[in-house]
């Protein structure tokens, strides 16, 4: 549940950071344009793997609560690792980026402490 509850916190912040984003100067104005931030062009290719990137944690919310123990372990572990460092890639720009970047960072690391020590588990 703590785990589960973490993702979503995360995905809360993910989305209000976005949100604020909006009203940076010329962020509204690039999306007109069809540009997407550094990633570039907005073209189908970079709609889809940034869709990919959101799904993750969303999805885990669920996982988080289904999956087996040892295969929901390790993929708190991995994922938690891999969006601790997306966000320590991406959140140096404005304040708000670095408070809500911070946040994240924590929540994350949180995930993938949670998951590494998860009670292990007898086989029966």
């Amino acid at each position: 549940m703590k785990i589960s509850a973490l993702w979503a916190s995360l995905m809360f912040c993910y989305i209000y950071a976005d949100y604020f984003g909006l009203y940076v100067p010329g962020t509204l104005q690039k999306m007109l344009e069809g540009k997407m931030g550094p990633l570039g062009p907005t073209t189908q290719g970079v709609l889809l793997g940034t869709s990919l990137m959101m799904a993750i944690p969303s999805i885990m919310i669920f996982l988080s609560l289904v999956l087996k123990p040892n295969l929901n372990r390790w993929l708190n572990i991995i994922f938690g690792a891999i969006y601790t460092a997306i966000i320590l890639i991406t959140m140096w720009d404005w304040a708000f980026y670095i408070f809500f970047g911070i946040i994240e960072v924590l929540l994350t690391g949180l995930i993938a402490w949670y998951a590494w020590n998860w009670p292990k588990q007898e086989a029966t």
